[in-house]
């Protein structure tokens, strides 16, 4: 990456060692420090925190949310509730760059490197937003790319068993998340989830459903929506929601917290905000009503968990698989949680990669043995459509594992593929 950039005699910034001239500025950062060490003639260069003071970011109010569940709805229910209070707020995640109520770019990484970080908070403060709230992945955690951020909120969601093949095991993955919560930053974290985590216990408030907590669920129903009694200290409101999902619950809660906690405001206007927020897309995303059709982005057996059992009402029917060169070990756990759960179960690809498909699928199926109402295909156009064909009055029809991807990744190649258009298209040319 590189930029047009004014300080001294540079007029370009850069962290990319290959981009380096003479009148460009080095970014140094703990991911590419290897390869300025490598250089024979070391070129002038910048830290983040000093990146930071010259263009005088420490102004932005920054918000983290790092969790295996629940990132891109928490961090996307902030930047609502906080457009709806007035305040102006940016968002930095999977679904792209927002500033304000414009978005200025599309879908990229969990978490980009600290440069495009500092980069969007210095647009954010061009386009005069206060807050940045942005989501923190566990490569960004373990691979530095928050260095010299100071966060004015940090926020927990949930930890439990993802990215194996990149950490190696659950306690290095539980560790590198405690990481980020061990200073004295302002913190919220999720109480029915804390055994997960090791964390600084300075200026940490709680959320809960279960346990004691500081913004604590007093009751709630899930009929038609989420409607919920919550207490904060001496404040006792109820909001609904049109979500649907104990985990949704979940979500909420940690969002309404942490607007409570970064602009004061009586949780009663929060309360009043939060039904005008609907999920994000490829979460829980309804995409027919008749039949009920839900797309879900679900591709751990926890995230699985989450979403059927927030269902478990309904006579399920579920599609799913999992991804091709990612942790094996979950793969029969995802079979397991769909044979408890579901009463017709299509087992399929998701994002193969360089796997063979019908490899990822034994995986899945040796958590099924002895199931009923399973089939199994790698096409997973031809799951949906048989999926969609089994369906039955009052069957609901669950497809996880993608939510709004837009391709499916086979080999090397992505091919154009949306689970969404998929249904749609079927749907109509069943009428």
């Amino acid at each position: 990456m590189k930029i047009a950039f004014t300080k001294d005699s540079f007029s370009a910034l850069t962290d990319d060692t290959t981009a380096v001239t003479e009148d460009t500025l080095f970014l140094l950062t703990a991911q590419n420090r290897k390869y300025y060490d490598a250089l024979a003639d070391k070129p002038a260069h910048i830290m983040p925190s000093e990146l930071i003071a010259h263009w005088e970011l420490e102004r932005l109010r920054v918000v983290g949310v790092t969790g295996t569940n629940g990132k891109t709805t928490v961090t996307a229910a902030i930047y609502s509730f906080l457009l709806d209070l007035r305040e102006k707020p940016a968002l930095q995640g999977t679904r792209g760059f927002f500033a304000g109520e414009e978005r200025l770019e599309g879908k990229a990484m969990t978490t980009p490197s600290v440069f495009e970080t500092l980069h969007h908070m210095k647009m954010a403060q061009e386009h005069g937003c206060s807050y940045f709230v942005m989501e923190v992945s566990s490569h960004a955690i373990d691979q530095k790319r928050t260095e010299g951020i100071r966060f004015s909120l940090k926020v927990h969601t949930n930890v439990t068993r993802d990215h194996l093949d990149y950490h190696g095991t659950v306690e290095e993955y539980r560790r590198v998340k405690s990481l980020f919560f061990a200073d004295e930053s302002p913190k919220l974290l999720n109480k029915d989830d804390i055994k997960h985590l090791t964390f600084n216990p300075k200026n940490a408030l709680t959320y809960g459903v279960d346990e004691p907590a500081t913004f604590k669920v007093q009751a709630f129903s899930m009929a038609h929506g989420l409607t919920v009694g919550l207490k904060y200290l001496d404040q006792e409101e109820t909001f609904h929601s049109p979500m649907v999902g104990l985990f949704n619950l979940f979500n909420l809660m940690a969002a309404m917290g942490s607007v409570a906690m970064l602009t004061e405001k009586p949780l009663r206007e929060i309360c009043e905000v939060v039904e005008h927020f609907g999920g994000v897309a490829g979460r829980m995303e309804v995409v027919s009503r008749n039949p009920l059709v839900i797309v879900d982005f679900a591709h751990t057996d926890d995230g699985m968990y989450q979403v059927l059992n927030a269902m478990k009402d309904r006579d399920i029917v579920v599609v799913f698989g999992a991804g091709g060169d990612r942790d094996k070990e979950k793969r029969p756990r995802m079979g397991a949680v769909a044979g408890r759960f579901a009463k017709k179960i299509f087992v399929t690809s998701d994002n193969p990669r360089s796997e063979v498909p019908e490899m990822i699928l034994e995986d899945i199926l040796a958590g099924l043995h002895g199931k009923e109402h399973v089939t199994a295909t790698p096409d997973r156009r031809l799951a949906i459509q048989m999926a969609l064909e089994s369906l039955r009055e009052n069957e609901i029809l669950l497809i996880l594992g993608k939510g709004d991807e837009t391709y499916q990744e086979i080999g090397d190649t992505k091919y154009p593929f949306d689970d969404r258009a998929v249904v749609r298209e079927l749907l109509d040319l069943k009428s």
